[in-house]
């Protein structure tokens, strides 16, 4: 699978040596501590309400809930073990642990690769607080940064973005090969996405939501949300480094 960019992570190496296939942990998380993530959620500030993609994004800013940190980074340990937080910083210079979101619409391919070329990316979790949703991992890699991809013009002209925004790109369309995407996988999962947005890539994980359960994969990973969505999902996404 080509992973040939214009310009790569610094540590491109120390990446790929800790690479793995991702890793689904079922029953991680109890009842009442998914309640509680919950109910941090309710609790917490809306950043973005963003009315076009139909999204809710809140901040898990840190030190929110030490007692929920201190769950989710012994149980990240024990898979991964250490790991820094990667995350942005809120207006007032305060670490942002992940970001919760409500999504009612699928979110499009990206990847998380982060804003940082000099950082030694790792790893990424996601959550699930509601139980209908899926989401899809492809085997296609990309280092260059945190990047949203797509074929639209209107979003290819973006180029004054805000801190924390992913730049967006098409040049996935040239990396990856001439493939046709599989029709029977984009009829059933990815009725969102242009199949012809897909040229290329090939699916390594599509993961089902479960509540209780996280999902754990590399950062350069392509993924996105699947069409599959009945009225609303939430879940939590945070990013790690080394």
């Amino acid at each position: 699978m080509s992973d040939k960019i214009n310009k790569d992570h610094e540590k491109i190496d120390e990446i790929k040596r800790l690479e793995s296939k991702p890793k689904i942990l079922k029953n991680l998380f109890s009842k009442n501590e998914i309640n509680d993530f919950l109910d941090l959620y309710k609790k917490l500030p809306t950043t973005v309400h963003n009315k076009k993609q139909n999204v809710i994004k809140k901040r898990w800013l840190q030190g929110y809930d030490p007692k929920l940190e201190t769950i989710f980074c012994d149980r990240l340990k024990k898979e991964i073990g250490n790991f820094q937080m990667d995350n942005l910083k809120d207006e007032n210079g305060k670490d942002i642990f992940g970001l919760i979101q409500e999504s009612y619409n699928p979110i499009g391919l990206h990847v998380d690769a982060g804003f940082e070329l000099n950082s030694q990316i790792y790893k990424q979790t996601l959550i699930p607080l509601s139980s209908v949703g899926s989401t899809v991992i492809f085997k296609n890699r990309f280092y260059d940064g945190s990047t949203s991809f797509t074929q639209d013009p209107e979003e290819l002209k973006k180029k004054d973005l805000k801190y924390g925004q992913n730049k967006r790109s098409d040049i996935h369309l040239k990396l990856y090969g001439d493939k046709p995407f599989d029709a029977e996988i984009h009829k059933k999962y990815l009725q969102h996405e242009r199949i012809e947005n897909l040229k290329g890539l090939e699916v390594e994980l599509i993961y089902e939501w479960e509540v209780g359960s996280m999902l754990i994969f590399d950062r350069s990973h392509l993924h996105c949300s699947s069409s599959v969505i009945e009225g609303k999902k939430i879940g939590i996404a945070t990013f790690t480094k080394r």
